[in-house]
C-alpha cells in the first residue's frame, strides 16, 4: 500500500514523499524545498528515487537540483519545467508513469500554466493536482485563458468522485472566504466553511480533501450549475468560471 507523507514547506506550500514499501521507491511531489524534502525523506528512511513535478514555478520545481544532487532521483516533469532544470522524462496527458508497481496517469490541467499536470494513481484513489485546484479554489490563471482552465477543471470532476486530492498550498480559509461571497446559499458550503475555520483554529492542515465534496461546494467547479451562472453571468461555463476568476483575483 503506497504511503504519503505531508509537511509543510516554505510558508504555505505542501511538501509530499509518496512511498512505495514493496518497491522502497519513493516520489517527490513537487519540490518547493529541496533540503527540507531530504530531511523529511531521511527521517522516514526513505531514498528519492524520483521527482514528479506538476509545472515550472520555482516553489514547484526549484528543488530539483538539491535532490537530485544528493539522491541521484529521476526527474518526471511536463516540458515546461526545463526552463528551471534538467528533464528525465518529458510526459504529457496520457502518459503514465510508475512507481514500483503502482501506475500515475498524467492528466492535463493546464491554466495556472500551460503545461500544468496532475498524477492519478487509481489504484490508490489519489490525485496530485499541484497548483490546478485547491480546497476550495483553482489557481490563479497566470499563462491560460478560461476555456483552457475549464476543460482542465473538467478532467478533475471527471475523476472517480471518491478520490481524495492533494493539493500544494494551505490556502482553504482565504478560498473558503470567497466561496461563500460567489455561492452563499449553498449550505453545504457553510457547512464545510465552518469545519475548515475550526481545523484552522486548531492549527490542522484542511488538505488533503475529498473530489466529492469540491463537486458540491467548491464554486470553481461549479461553474456550469444554474445558481452560478445566474449570479456571475457568462453564456458557458467557461465564461462563468472567468467572472469567478476574475471576481477571486480582486476579492
Amino acid at each position: 500500500m503506497l504511503e504519503v507523507h505531508q509537511f509543510p514547506c516554505l510558508s504555505d506550500n505542501y511538501g509530499y514523499l509518496l512511498h512505495d514499501p514493496d518497491s522502497g521507491e519513493t516520489a517527490a511531489i513537487d519540490t518547493p524545498d529541496g533540503k527540507e524534502y531530504l530531511r523529511q525523506a531521511e527521517a522516514k528512511g526513505w531514498t528519492i528515487t524520483q521527482i514528479w513535478n506538476t509545472h515550472w514555478h520555482p516553489d514547484h520545481a526549484g528543488g530539483n537540483k538539491d535532490i537530485v544532487a544528493a539522491s541521484g532521483a529521476i526527474v518526471v516533469a511536463p516540458r515546461e519545467v526545463e526552463r528551471l532544470t534538467p528533464i528525465d522524462r518529458v510526459i504529457e496527458h496520457g502518459d503514465t508513469v510508475a512507481l514500483g508497481a503502482f501506475s500515475a496517469t498524467v492528466i492535463d490541467v493546464g491554466g495556472h500554466t500551460h503545461g500544468h499536470i496532475a498524477y492519478h494513481l487509481p489504484e490508490a484513489g489519489i490525485a496530485f493536482v499541484g497548483d490546478s485546484v485547491f480546497a476550495l479554489g483553482c489557481g490563479r490563471m497566470f499563462e491560460g485563458d478560461p476555456d483552457q482552465f475549464w476543460a482542465s477543471l473538467e478532467r478533475i470532476r471527471a475523476l472517480p468522485p471518491e478520490t481524495t486530492l492533494y493539493c500544494a498550498h494551505e490556502y482553504t480559509q482565504s478560498n473558503a472566504a470567497f466561496a461563500l461571497h460567489a455561492d452563499p446559499e449553498n449550505e453545504a458550503l457553510h457547512h464545510y466553511a465552518e469545519e475548515i475555520a475550526n481545523k484552522r483554529s486548531r492549527g490542522e492542515p484542511t488538505v488533503p480533501m475529498g473530489l466529492a465534496r469540491e463537486l458540491e461546494t467548491n464554486p470553481f467547479l461549479r461553474a456550469d450549475s444554474p445558481e452560478l451562472r445566474e449570479r456571475w453571468g457568462g453564456s458557458s461555463p467557461a465564461e462563468t468560471f472567468a467572472a469567478l476568476r476574475a471576481g477571486k483575483d480582486n476579492f
